[in-house]
């Protein structure tokens, strides 16, 4: 699989608000920073995913705009721009911002190791 098809994946994971699918897509010592503040290892980034989830209902989350910035056989590093939309507290939201992803390549498969994501 090639990265670009990892990141549609990824999103498409995302969307499906499957925890069981997303996360064997995260690197086991990962780190993500959200605008909530960082998160390291799949213990602490699933916690705040699925705050996420259930934060906002109905959540559609689109990326666009993905540039890889650099691509080896083991290392991938891309940004991107981001939307989102749902439900929050019942009531229609929706937000953007930035994202920049590290991805690895570990026995054989892509997988997560840095996520950020800002306004």
């Amino acid at each position: 699989m090639d990265p670009t098809s990892f990141v549609r994946g990824y999103e498409q994971a995302t969307n499906a608000r499957d925890l069981a699918r997303l996360a064997p897509l995260i690197a086991p010592d990962a780190t993500y920073w959200f605008t909530d503040g960082s998160h390291h290892g799949i213990t602490a980034i699933k916690a705040a995913i699925e705050r996420t989830f259930a934060a906002i209902q109905d959540e559609v989350y689109e990326i666009h705009d993905l540039e890889w910035i650099a691509v080896t056989d083991d290392l991938a590093v891309c940004r991107y721009r981001f939307r989102w939309s749902g439900r929050v507290d019942g009531k229609p939201a929706a937000g953007r911002g930035r994202g920049t992803n590290v991805l690895v390549k570990r026995d054989g498969s892509w997988q997560m190791q840095h996520e950020h994501l800002s306004r």
